[in-house]
């Protein structure tokens, strides 16, 4: 596996602005956003592209397209969904799938009650959108059911992972082709599974408490 965390100083100052309790949901949204597209750049470095042949002003020349299939982007709901704007912007060919994952607040399990996928992602790059990185429960198991379905590389984009979750992720897809982009990681998970000093529940965060 491998991990890149970004070192940008537009990342971080965002992400200050992100941790800051006092930062309202529609800032937060347009900062989520915005963040998630400077980590696209780097999550979408090893795209896979084929050549073209196009005609300038002043004459024909060789560029490239995004080879098909396709990359999907699979936000986890519901989080996820506050990354999506951000990703797309940055890979509008893409498509989108979806997977709905919950985690049990007692043992940290996740469970899959919603998915909105191909059933074969057959030689798929496939992005993974979620917010935060903690237990490495949701995000590991929406990896592991990518590569079910036949994915060929996995990246997942987090605004803010924990080390426990870093290793439980590198732990979990052991043999596969993943790489982990992340804006920062945290000093640790506290007894409840948030990260520390983190910036809350991102889901709450950015569409409230319903």
């Amino acid at each position: 596996m491998r991990v890149h965390v970004a070192d940008h100083p537009l990342i971080t100052h965002k992400l200050t602005v992100l941790r800051d309790a006092q930062t309202s949901s529609p800032v937060f949204r347009q900062l989520t956003e915005e963040l998630v597209t400077l980590l696209a750049y780097e999550a979408t470095r090893n795209v896979r592209v084929e050549p073209i042949e196009i005609q300038t002003p002043v004459t024909r020349t060789e560029g490239v397209k995004i080879s098909e299939p396709r990359p999907i982007v699979v936000p986890i709901l519901r989080a996820g969904l506050g990354m999506l704007e951000g990703m797309v912007k940055l890979l509008p060919t893409a498509e989108v799938g979806f997977l709905g994952m919950v985690r049990d607040e007692e043992t940290f399990e996740p469970t899959t009650y919603a998915e909105r996928l191909p059933d074969d992602l057959s030689d798929r790059q496939c992005f993974v959108l979620d917010p935060m990185l903690a237990t490495g429960g949701s995000l590991g198991a929406a990896i592991n059911f990518l590569f079910a379905r036949g994915a060929q590389d996995v990246t997942a984009i987090c605004l803010l992972g924990a080390p426990e979750g870093v290793a439980a992720i590198e732990k979990q897809v052991e043999g596969h082709d993943v790489t982990l982009v992340l804006g920062a990681v945290d000093e640790r998970l506290n007894e409840k599974g948030y990260i520390v000093p983190g910036l809350g529940d991102a889901g709450d965060r950015l569409y409230g408490t319903a």
